[in-house]
């Protein structure tokens, strides 16, 4: 396990609080209810996960994976909250009756493929971590999360949100939350949050990508596309082509992410506007990513990949600590003068993002 500045992991869902707060105050019961008791229950898990984090109570995990293949279990909550749950699905084990177990299964496989044969990693802790993932989570629980140890899906309130198993971006955006965890334990709040959330975002829409064999040309860089219910107004959570457009609906309001630091948004609300501003530095690799072309994991992906994996990146990092790291990165992987460093640096000029 390699950590910098101590090994602190954070309770990280994929739905932002604005957006069940926004919810929680609507006056038809069928949508208030549900956004208001999965705040309630994200309240609870993430001061669990502070005990649990302050007193060190978490458990070690039992076995390794082999190095090259994944070691996977799902299991089943049945609508309740004690985890993990019924196992209802061991790696190797053959597809069951129930989608949502097969989603999780393959989005963990998928996860793991892309950190593996893309940047030699093993697992989300680089030493072939169990793959652990929970789905059925209480009912009508409105989000997945990330725990530091497992993943969890709810089935959301079939009004608003659908499974949160349809989408393998946000699989892998909630277990990319482990790497980080793992490496750089970018501090969730603030900037570094925000960084943390993109982190996330980023290798979301990598595995993904890599999922679909599609180039960065290709890709919709969406996330959690396919959660909405057919009635919400909006594509997905989060767009990192053209933040602030993924939704804008009667009910859940207008994405509020920005793409530039022009539209910075200064806030004490969801530990600093984590889920917000990390639209800046989304549209940053997106820009990247789609100057250099091809499969975006080969190059701008694997430039912040060492960044993040680097040693280099402090836990309090703002957006340009984290520029200059890519700057230096794209320079020492790719050399001087090539496409990769001028795509880097213009990506963060576009966004407003100074290069320290």
């Amino acid at each position: 396990m390699t950590t910098h500045g101590g090994f602190e992991p954070v309770f990280c869902t994929v739905v932002p609080p604005h957006v069940l707060h926004r919810l929680a105050r609507n006056d038809d019961p069928a949508l208030s209810g549900p956004a208001r008791r999965t705040l309630v229950r994200d309240s609870e898990l993430r001061a669990a996960r502070s005990v649990t984090t302050e007193f060190r109570l978490a458990a070690a995990p039992s076995a390794k994976a082999p190095s090259d293949r994944p070691l996977r279990t799902v299991y089943d909550a049945g609508h309740g909250t004690d985890l993990p749950g019924a196992k209802v699905r061991g790696e190797g084990e053959d597809p069951g009756r129930d989608a949502t177990v097969n989603r999780a299964y393959s989005g963990l496989g998928s996860t793991f493929e892309l950190f593996l044969k893309a940047y030699g990693r093993h697992s989300i802790d680089g030493d072939g971590l169990p793959l652990d993932a929970t789905v059925h989570y209480d009912r009508d629980y409105n989000n997945a999360f990330w725990n530091g140890e497992q993943m969890v899906f709810g089935d959301g309130d079939g009004e608003i949100f659908v499974d949160f198993t349809n989408s393998v971006d946000v699989i892998g955006h909630e277990l990319a939350h482990g790497v980080t965890q793992y490496t750089a334990n970018l501090t969730y709040y603030g900037q570094p949050g925000a960084l943390n959330e993109s982190m996330s975002d980023v290798f979301g829409s990598l595995i993904k990508q890599y999922t679909l064999r599609q180039t960065a040309a290709e890709a919709d860089w969406l996330i959690g596309a396919g959660l909405l219910a057919p009635s919400v107004t909006g594509q997905a959570l989060r767009s990192m082509k053209a933040p602030g457009t993924a939704y804008d609906d009667d009910v859940l309001g207008k994405d509020p992410q920005p793409a530039t630091m022009d539209d910075y948004v200064r806030t004490g609300r969801d530990n600093g506007g984590v889920h917000i501003n990390s639209g800046i530095p989304n549209h940053a690799f997106y820009l990247a990513a789609t100057a250099l072309g091809g499969f975006a994991w080969e190059k701008a992906g694997q430039i912040w990949y060492d960044v993040l994996t680097g040693g280099e990146l402090r836990e309090g990092a703002f957006f340009t600590d984290f520029a200059g790291l890519t700057v230096k990165a794209a320079r020492e992987r790719f050399g001087d003068g090539g496409e990769e460093l001028l795509a880097v640096e213009k990506a963060w000029e576009r966004v407003g993002v100074r290069i320290l």
